[in-house]
């Protein structure tokens, strides 16, 4: 290789390594959201075997942010508000919630695994590209250039 095409080279792997890098991070961020749309799910999954337990009239504590609550009574065990998209909220039986729940962070963890999956090919190319990037500098030093790059 000659000079000119090794520092094309050391360019293009550059601005790919930028490239996998945003990529990486766009991931990253989406599994971080995924992560904590798991966690909702979970919470109000083990709310709701919570509520089974508990009757008519039943004074409870709710959570309104902040690490406060109000205390609230607990009209119909059975009948639970859940939300369907676009701001539209159902009644749905407590039965029929669970399912929505569960159906919910099955689909989540098919795309987390999908993402993990995206994510852990992208650290990967990261990683072969960078040791092609750092052998092409080291031998681009050294004045001689590098042989399968």
């Amino acid at each position: 290789m000659e000079s000119k095409s090794e520092e094309e080279e050391l360019r293009r792997l550059s601005v790919e390594l930028r490239y996998l890098e945003q990529t990486a991070e766009a991931l990253q961020s989406r599994l971080n959201m995924i992560n904590a749309v798991a966690t909702d799910l979970t919470y109000a999954s083990t709310t709701l075997e919570s509520l089974e337990k508990e009757k008519e009239n039943a004074e409870l504590l709710v959570p309104i942010g902040g690490t406060s609550y109000i205390r609230a009574r607990l009209d119909n065990p059975d009948k639970i508000i859940v939300g369907i998209g676009a701001g539209v909220s159902v009644e749905k039986t407590r039965q029929e919630a669970n399912d929505i729940i569960k159906k919910r962070r099955e689909n989540l963890e098919k795309t987390r695994m999908s993402m993990q999956q995206q994510f852990v090919k992208v650290a990967d190319k990261i990683n072969e590209d960078r040791e092609k990037f750092e052998t092409l500098i080291a031998a681009l030093r050294e004045g001689k250039a590098p042989k399968n790059v």
